[in-house]
């Protein structure tokens, strides 16, 4: 299996990092300036509008056969991925490196980096109708659904990026570190069987692994396969369209996702780099190594070791508030808790 060189994606970030994008509320006025800058190197699409009549682009490049679409932001407040597609952009049409050639040789690529604009505009998972966006694949009752099942059937893909942030709650199994990056190899029925389609999509979540063990060691999870009917990676997996799931996650200190926008970048460039090089995709079995994502984290845990109670555990809730957003921290939890992980700690010892 052929992987990046650390070393040559980590010039590459630090080079070409699109430096316009920075924190974890990113809207469409935010990415209209970067994808106006890209028209005159990619092919540039208004697809449609959203439920409030704000516009929904494609970015196509690539001249390749391999087709690969990509979507982030189909949750408004799940913004990582949209970071990461604008630093992969600047990188496939900036650099000259031999496996940026590679790829748009071998690759036509169609990128929609924000499929829920009105959602992203006031920070929300749902859209302005309050529609979960990932839960209307099959009725389809959004404006956004129809748009992103149009792009689909019109292209083709024969590898899709479902693009997703994930809470801080998540943790890696078996290990004390935050899930930073998970994946997950959509199922296709309730049975979750080994179709060939699935095993595609894990052979290349194997690679991106591989790659990420190198940066962030057991700081990946593999995201729960149970099959959801509604779920937009389910049912184009179900349809024949090989999905990857990518859900960013958590790094220690980093709120704002911009080292885990890193991490992101890199697993999403191997993940095209792995595409590129391979035409059997049949090696899976590593994929069920990666440890389950599971819920253990709290963000902040005040510790009473001299007192009845031993711990006190609270989660940031994230709000708008005059227009900035905000990390309010919430209590959820006054028990005795066996062990809590968190992410800050504060120690009471009288």
């Amino acid at each position: 299996m052929s992987l990046l060189s650390v070393a040559l994606l980590e010039a590459f970030f630090k080079k070409e990092k699109e430096t316009a994008l920075f924190g974890r509320w990113i809207r469409l006025s935010d990415i209209t300036p970067l994808i106006l800058k890209h028209e005159k190197n990619t092919i540039v699409k208004q697809i449609g509008s959203s439920e409030q009549q704000r516009p929904i682009y494609s970015i196509q490049l690539g001249t390749g056969k391999k087709k690969i679409l990509i979507w982030s932001q189909m949750h408004g407040n799940e913004s990582t991925g949209t970071k990461s597609i604008f630093d992969l952009l600047n990188i496939l049409t900036q650099s000259s490196a031999p496996c940026v050639q590679q790829i748009l040789n071998a690759c036509t690529l169609q990128i929609i980096p924000m499929l829920n604009p009105d959602g992203a505009e006031v920070y929300t998972r749902v859209n302005s109708k309050k529609i979960d966006l990932n839960r209307d694949a099959v009725e389809r009752s959004a404006i956004e659904s129809k748009i992103l099942r149009k792009a689909l059937d019109a292209f083709q893909p024969d590898f899709s990026f479902n693009l997703h942030d994930q809470r801080t709650i998540f943790g890696v199994e078996g290990t004390k570190k935050p899930a930073t990056i998970s994946f997950l190899a959509p199922s296709e029925d309730a049975d979750r069987t080994l179709t060939s389609g699935r095993i595609q999509t894990m052979n290349i979540i194997v690679a991106m692994n591989n790659l990420l063990q190198q940066v962030i060691p057991n700081g990946v999870g593999r995201y729960t396969d149970e099959f959801y009917p509604t779920a937009t990676g389910d049912n184009f997996q179900k349809l024949g369209y090989n999905t990857i799931l990518i859900e960013a996650g958590h790094y220690p200190d980093d709120y704002e996702r911009e080292i885990t926008r890193k991490f992101h970048f890199f697993a999403l460039l191997q993940g095209i780099y792995h595409i590129v090089l391979n035409d059997d995709y049949a090696a899976y079995k590593p994929y069920f190594d990666i440890p389950n994502n599971v819920k253990n984290f709290y963000d902040v845990v005040h510790r009473y070791p001299n007192q009845k109670r031993n711990c006190v555990a609270y989660q940031y809730e994230e709000k708008i508030i005059d227009n900035k957003l905000i990390f309010d921290l919430q209590k959820v939890a006054e028990k005795q808790i066996e062990n809590p992980l968190s992410h800050y700690e504060i120690l009471f010892e009288a």
